[in-house]
Formats: C-alpha cells, sequence, structure tokens
C-alpha cells in the first residue's frame, strides 16, 4: 500500500489579526504633531484597506453587507470582520503610482494617495479623503467606508538637512464592500493604481534594496562635474525597499496612450546604474514596483502590528554601492548596529533617527511632551507599537525607529574616511606614475 499524501494547509488569513489591529488603532490614536515655526504646509495620506474574497469560501450574494454607519466603530468593524468571507479574505493596500512630472520630487515614485492640505479643508483627514477622491475617484465618506483612525504624523525635511518642507499626516481606512471598487484616475497626477496584498508587503521574498543617486543636490551646488566626480567615487546609494506584486492594476487613459506604439529606450546613464548596482533588466521589461523611503516609512509603522512582527529584522541599513565605502560603513556602524538590535530585542524605546529618507527628503524627529504608549518620539521607518519580544506589561515597545540611532552620523564620517582614502590612493598612484616615468627618462 502507497501512503496518501496528506492535503496541503490551508494558508492562514490576516484577516483576524487585520482586525484586532485596526481596533487598537481606534482605540488608541497618535497625537496631533503641530507644525514646526516657519514650516506652514500640511500633508495628508489615506492608507485605504480592503479584503479580497477567497475562491474557497463564496460570498453569499442574496443578503449583501450593509455597514451600519449609526453603530460604533468598533460595532462597524465586529460586525465586518464577522462574516465568513471576510475571515478567510486576501486584506490588500491601495497604491498609486505617482505620474512623471518636471519639478516633482516625488515623481514617479509609488505611494498612498494624497497631497497637500487646502486652506479650504476642515482638518487633516478631509484634505486625505478630497485628495483620495480627486487622484482615484475613492469616495470614502461613503456608507462603505469605514475611518478607523490615524498613523504617526512626522515632519518631512530637506534630505541630510533641518528645514521643515510640511508634516505628514497618514490616515486609515477600510472598505466594506466585497467587489473591487471604480476608481477614476485623474491622469495628471496618477499613472497607475495597484492593489497589492498584505502578505506580499510581509514576506521577506519581497525584501529588496532601491538604488538612489544621493549626487544630485550637488548640481546645484559643485555643478554637473562635481556631481559624476562624487557618483564615480560613491556609487549609489543602497536603500530598504519591497517589491510589490499588486494583484489588480488600473492604468490611468494618459498612460496607455503614451504606452502604445512606443519601445522602451535605456540611456546611458541607465545603463550604467544597472551595471553598477548589478540589477540588469531586458529591454522589454519593465521596472519593478520598489515600495521605499517616506511610504515605506509609513506602512512599517502599520506592518509592524502584524504578525509575524519581523518587519524590523528583514530591514536592511543604508549602505553604498562602492565596495570600499562599503566596507568602511559597515566597520565604522558595527557598534552603532549591534548596540541598537540588541535594543530592539529586548524592547527599548528609541530615539530620533531618519530611516525613511529617500534621495529628497528625510522625516524630522519629533518630540512629545508625554511619555506614553502613543508618543511621537521618532520619525521615519516607524515610531508606531512594536509587538515584537519586550519586557513592557503590555508587550508593546517602540522599537522600530531604534535601528537607526546614531546610523547616520557614522555615514558622515564614514564619508570624510573614504574621500581622505580615495584622495591619498589617488595621490599614492600619481606619485608611482610620476616616479616611473621619471626613471624612464633618466634611463633613456
Amino acid at each position: 500500500m502507497t501512503a496518501s499524501t496528506p492535503p496541503a494547509p490551508e494558508p492562514v488569513s490576516l484577516s483576524p489579526s487585520l482586525h484586532n489591529v485596526l481596533l487598537d488603532l481606534h482605540h488608541n490614536p497618535y497625537p496631533h504633531v503641530p507644525n514646526p515655526p516657519q514650516c506652514k504646509k500640511r500633508a495628508s495620506v489615506a492608507l485605504v484597506l480592503r479584503v479580497r474574497p477567497a475562491y474557497s469560501h463564496p460570498i453569499d450574494r442574496s443578503s449583501p453587507f450593509q455597514n451600519d454607519t449609526s453603530t460604533s466603530v468598533q460595532q462597524q468593524l465586529d460586525t465586518f470582520f464577522s462574516q465568513s468571507w471576510v475571515q478567510s479574505g486576501d486584506p490588500e493596500v491601495l497604491f498609486i503610482k505617482r505620474a512623471s512630472r518636471v519639478g516633482d520630487r516625488w515623481t514617479g515614485h509609488v505611494a498612498l494617495p494624497g497631497g497637500k492640505r487646502d486652506p479650504e479643508d476642515a482638518d487633516d483627514r478631509a484634505a486625505a479623503i478630497r485628495e483620495a477622491s480627486e487622484e482615484v475617484g475613492l469616495d470614502l465618506t461613503r456608507n462603505n467606508c469605514i475611518y478607523v483612525g490615524n498613523l504617526p504624523e512626522r515632519v518631512v525635511t530637506s534630505s541630510w538637512g533641518s528645514v521643515p518642507l510640511m508634516v505628514l499626516c497618514p490616515y486609515v481606512f477600510l472598505l466594506t464592500d466585497c467587489d473591487t471598487p471604480i476608481l477614476t484616475l485623474q491622469p495628471t497626477e496618477v499613472a497607475s493604481t495597484h492593489w497589492v496584498s498584505l502578505d506580499v508587503l510581509l514576506s521577506p521574498s519581497s525584501r529588496t534594496v532601491e538604488h538612489v543617486d544621493m549626487t544630485q543636490r550637488l548640481a546645484n551646488t559643485g555643478g554637473l562635474m562635481a556631481r559624476l566626480v562624487s557618483r564615480s567615487l560613491m556609487g549609489y546609494m543602497q536603500f530598504s525597499a519591497i517589491q510589490l506584486n499588486p494583484t489588480e492594476t488600473l492604468q490611468s487613459s494618459l498612460n496607455v496612450k503614451q504606452s502604445i506604439g512606443s519601445s522602451p529606450t535605456t540611456t546611458l546613464l541607465q545603463r550604467c546604474k544597472s551595471l553598477v548596482c548589478g540589477a540588469q533588466r531586458a529591454s522589454n521589461q519593465s521596472p519593478p514596483l520598489l515600495l521605499w523611503g517616506l511610504t515605506l516609512g509609513i506602512l512599517a509603522d502599520f506592518l509592524d502590528m502584524l504578525p509575524p512582527h519581523t518587519a524590523v529584522q528583514l530591514w536592511n541599513y543604508p549602505n553604498f554601492t562602492s565596495p570600499d565605502l562599503r566596507l568602511i560603513v559597515n566597520l565604522l556602524t558595527y557598534r552603532v548596529r549591534k548596540r541598537n538590535m540588541h535594543q530592539v530585542k529586548f524592547g527599548a524605546r528609541p530615539g530620533p533617527n531618519n530611516t525613511a529618507i529617500d534621495g529628497e527628503t528625510a522625516a524630522l524627529p519629533v518630540v512629545a511632551e508625554k511619555d506614553d504608549r502613543n508618543q511621537v518620539g521618532i520619525g521615519g521607518l516607524g515610531v508606531g507599537r512594536y509587538y515584537g519580544p519586550s519586557d513592557r506589561p503590555d508587550g508593546s515597545a517602540y522599537a522600530v525607529g531604534i535601528m537607526l540611532r546614531g546610523y547616520y552620523q557614522k555615514i558622515r564620517l564614514a564619508l570624510y574616511i573614504f574621500f581622505a582614502w580615495r584622495g591619498a590612493l589617488g595621490s599614492l598612484a600619481a606619485f608611482c606614475v610620476w616616479k616611473y616615468i621619471h626613471r624612464r627618462r633618466l634611463a633613456a
């Protein structure tokens, strides 16, 4: 007799865990962050969630679910997640890819629907609702949408600097429909929309890096030659990223028209970047959707609350592609990384950092006056509650942002040492060449 193969276990749904996370966010809102002096701009984004039904659990469409907005948010969430198709479904997040625009520092980036607050907006949440309606045609005020709460607000500042640009306010919404909502994209703002499963965002196999040219600011200060020289020495900077694998994608009409009949072209600079970064792609293959920078910072606050609570461990420290600079950074930051990882493991409270820094902007630390479990103590990759190992009575700790405490100070020191090392190496090479030519002349 041959032993029968046991059936493969069904994948565990994240819906029950998401239910608990949304209840926690609703009952424990993060505090309001006021604008810094001489900074009046505020912006809001909407983290829109939905649950995609599983094929193995069909929906009873004879009695469709109707969200009762007359009840409390907790009752609405409990009723929604009590449905069998929701319990077995796949939770997803809505992302947009911004349209390519000259002068936009976030052009072409993967982001959440949102934008700057207008004077007619009643508050920051109203700005997120308005922007979602304008950019993707999604009405977040309808009965089929539950406003859950907010994620930590942060001050966005110029990269490596301390000049505040705006306060960024993320808000969480849950759609209760079983069908995909009909979206209408604003082509000048949004190139495409993408529904991405939370399982993809939490999967270790989705983790990758984004290569960023950190010498762009030198074009305005030291000129193009200074930028090219710096890039040839430093290479590109690598930031932690998540490669998205959407379950559903919608292209804007303008984006589709531009892509019809056009063949992808690769510039010399793009080919050089691919060669340096070791990520060559076929000419007919579109670049992957990468979530990184400030948007990854917002998502990390949220993802760290979901099992398996490993977002911190999966995150990689920023570094450079130049081998000797990379080695110097690793040597100088070894103690910092070891200390921070030890503090994360034992649930220590973090200090300020710039984890969500991207090629143009960074997150500025914000210090709250009260020391409670919702304190906005850091900016960047995460200021959220970390549900990993902890010595705190409630099992939580502010551990996400610890990862980069003191790291960028070491990065600056590594750059000084690196340029001194390359200068000494260049001088030695020039001296050896001069010595060789001088001996040849004497021998002649």
